[in-house]
């Protein structure tokens, strides 16, 4: 394959650790450059320790702050890709609701000052922009598809949204292949501290270990549809790679409670969750829909994408790497 240049925002990230390891593995001539705030080194060790066998001299982490459009604008015009993937931005859902400014301007802003740029250089690579499942109406009949009604509840729905028309306009203005993933859960070992399915998998090894006596969660009957990351960068880039034009869900269209995420866990270390977990309804959102699930079908019939871990597979190996973690 011929060398190319390939722009990843929010590269550190999980999703941008499996897919900065498969665009390579896919072409090894590929040059990555990724834009974050972290350190160079940092990352090259994370992704050197999740895939040994990748050439990582290819891989370039880039200090651009993309709230700064000049700073943006020369890094398009310096690398010139022909691709584009914007996983970056603030996500915290619950964090948006005391900083609604700041979700409101930061994420919409950050996409234009990459689409923008493109426009002015008159670059139009492949464009795939994370979406998220937030944007649904919380009283659409499920599954949610990409039919499925909009109707953000949340700062950082609302900017999240925002985004996926502006790219549906630039689509249809520009002639693009620019396309957005509507992303539901999706959870792997690289998944930042604080999230409900991380909390779950640490604290129960915590518990066995006898360093941690409870676990409190907001409820036991919730239902989301959780995925494993790296089937979620193979959903972008079959996204990217196909002719196809539209938008697609990406999930794994199952549904699985919370109850049933903690009895899974807890069984892989002989433990009954009964004994240990505590609920407290206050943890709970305001708003939150009891139930959510995906309904991918569109993206596997036109893509040929599936899923290849179920909740169990993903469980065991988020473990397994957290007690072999040096």
């Amino acid at each position: 394959m011929k060398s190319e240049n390939i722009l990843i925002t929010g590269i550190t990230g999980q999703d941008g650790i499996f897919l900065t390891s498969s665009l390579i593995e896919m072409n090894k001539k590929a040059n990555i450059y990724g834009i974050s705030r972290d350190k160079s080194s940092t990352f090259i060790n994370k992704i050197n320790k999740f895939n040994q066998n990748l050439t990582t001299e290819n891989i370039h982490i880039v200090n651009t702050d993309l709230r700064d459009k000049k700073q943006v604008f020369n890094i398009i015009e310096d690398i010139k890709p022909s691709q584009i993937y914007n996983l970056t931005g603030p996500s915290s859902v619950y964090e948006s609701i005391n900083k609604a400014d700041f979700y409101r301007k930061s994420i919409p802003n950050m996409f234009n000052n990459l689409t923008e740029s493109c426009i002015e250089l008159r670059l139009f690579p492949s464009f795939f922009q994370a979406s998220s499942s937030e944007t649904f109406d919380k009283n659409n009949t499920l599954p949610l598809n990409e039919n499925s009604s909009f109707n953000p509840r949340t700062p950082y729905a609302e900017a999240k949204y925002e985004v996926y028309n502006s790219v549906r306009a630039l689509r249809e203005t520009y002639d693009w292949n620019i396309k957005a993933g509507i992303m539901f859960n999706h959870e792997s070992e690289y998944r930042e501290q604080g999230y409900l399915f991380s909390k779950i998998i640490d604290s129960a090894i915590k518990i066995k270990n006898n360093q941690l006596d409870k676990l409190t969660v907001g409820s036991l009957s919730y239902i989301r549809d959780w995925s494993f990351a790296g089937d979620v960068a193979d959903a972008i880039m079959s996204m990217n790679f196909s002719s196809n034009s539209d938008d697609f869900v990406i999930g794994s269209g199952l549904g699985t409670s919370i109850e049933e995420l903690l009895n899974i866990t807890f069984s892989e270390f002989n433990l009954d969750y009964n004994k240990y977990v505590v609920v407290d309804s206050s943890l709970l959102r305001i708003g939150d829909p009891q139930k959510i699930i995906s309904d991918p079908t569109n993206l596997k019939n036109k893509t040929g994408w599936y899923p290849k871990l179920n909740i169990q597979q993903l469980i065991e190996r988020c473990i397994s790497f957290k007690l072999n973690k040096p």
